[in-house]
């Protein structure tokens, strides 16, 4: 049965997310999701005047791929999927996955190689290409947020389909602030951190490159980060679970490192040189996603919530940090995750989750749009 609420979002990525225009080229990737999805997104890039063009992808063959992945296969594959990708304008990737976890048991120095090879396609798709990914809503996803598969729907629709204009003027007053802004402090249970944004550009994300989004960017100087700080939302990453990190700084290098899998944290983290300083900075506040459910492209954007990414940094808003690790943490500062506070040269702008300056309110999960 068609569903409606496919043509809406396929209409708001094509038209609002990557404002694709006529005659130009868009590859859409697709993960295993319903056939109608892509479908849908096709008509969207046709309506628009755009040249679509389409690969689905199912997690359980990528595993087979990547167990047994070799130098050879992967160099003709990235030179076959960066040619390709250098032909087109936009990029659209909706993944969906009954089991997150599906690469947890392919070994790490397998995924390191993957990775190494397939950055310059990732390059070429960030930096040369409008481009928005979304993650597709799975039973799964449903019992990591707790919900049944119906409810989870329902929320996932709502959430990504949110209008993301009506944040707008709030994300460019915190825009200004970040902007102006030298020295962050941030506190908490298990959390006491300082570094500088100083001469860093801060980032708006408002709908036009993740789904869901809400969120504001930036950087700390690379050498500035002091202190420690502990991620109270759980995490995956290279298809592992991960729970409780805490992280200690000195001179912006990651210098202790634990959690529930601690001697697999640490491997991460000695990927390469980078990986152990932070290449990104962000305020998270998305009035629609309040509870983690370990898919990053969520959790990110939580209402009242910040992340730090050791590993590689933006080229938007740099601070030279390069790695072939990125990984976005998160820590909840609602008072029902143990509350905290944020200071931006020493003035309190964030208290408990929620903006305390006039122009930044219409951020707060309690007054923006969609709550109450």
């Amino acid at each position: 049965m068609h569903d409606a609420r496919f043509d809406k979002l396929a209409k708001l990525l094509v038209e609002y997310s990557i404002r694709l225009k006529r005659n130009e080229t868009i590859l859409i990737e697709a993960f295993d999701i319903p056939d109608e999805m892509t479908i849908a997104l096709i008509h969207a890039a046709r309506n628009a005047g755009g040249v679509p063009f389409a690969q689905t992808y199912h997690a359980r063959v990528n595993r087979a791929l990547a167990l047994e992945a070799s130098d050879r296969q992967l160099n003709l594959m990235a030179s076959h999927e960066l040619a390709r990708m250098k032909k087109m304008n936009a990029y659209i990737a909706v993944r969906g996955s009954n089991n997150i976890t599906e690469l947890s048991d392919v070994p790490p120095k397998k995924m390191k190689l993957i990775g190494q090879k397939m950055r310059p396609v990732q390059d070429q798709r960030v930096k040369k290409t409008k481009w928005v990914v979304l993650r597709w809503p799975t039973p799964s996803m449903a019992q990591l947020a707790g919900m049944s598969t119906e409810a989870f729907e329902d929320f996932y629709f709502d959430v990504c389909t949110l209008d993301y204009r009506k944040l707008q003027p709030g994300m460019k007053a915190l825009h200004r602030l970040m902007e102006r802004t030298d020295r962050v402090q941030i506190k908490g249970p298990g959390t006491e951190l300082g570094f500088s944004i100083k001469g860093i550009p801060a980032v708006i994300c408002g709908g036009d490159r993740n789904i869901p989004d809400g969120e504001v960017f930036s950087c700390p100087v690379k050498d500035s980060v002091e202190g420690h700080v502990t991620f109270n939302a759980p995490s995956i990453y290279q298809g592992i679970a991960f729970d409780g990190v805490r992280l200690e700084f000195k001179n912006g290098k990651i210098v202790a490192a634990t959690s529930n899998e601690t001697q697999k944290l640490n491997k991460i983290l000695d990927s390469d040189p980078g990986a152990r300083y932070v290449g990104e900075f962000s305020l998270g506040f998305n009035p629609r996603v309040f509870q983690p459910m370990r898919d990053i492209l969520f959790d990110e954007k939580i209402a009242g919530s910040f992340h730090l990414t050791p590993g590689q940094a933006y080229e938007e808003a740099d601070n030279g940090n390069r790695s072939q690790v990125h990984w976005d943490m998160v820590s909840i500062q609602r008072p029902d995750y143990g509350g905290g506070e944020i200071y931006f040269d020493g003035k309190l702008i964030r208290k408990d989750g929620e903006f305390l300056s006039n122009q930044l309110k219409s951020l707060n999960w309690r007054r923006s749009a969609g709550r109450a």
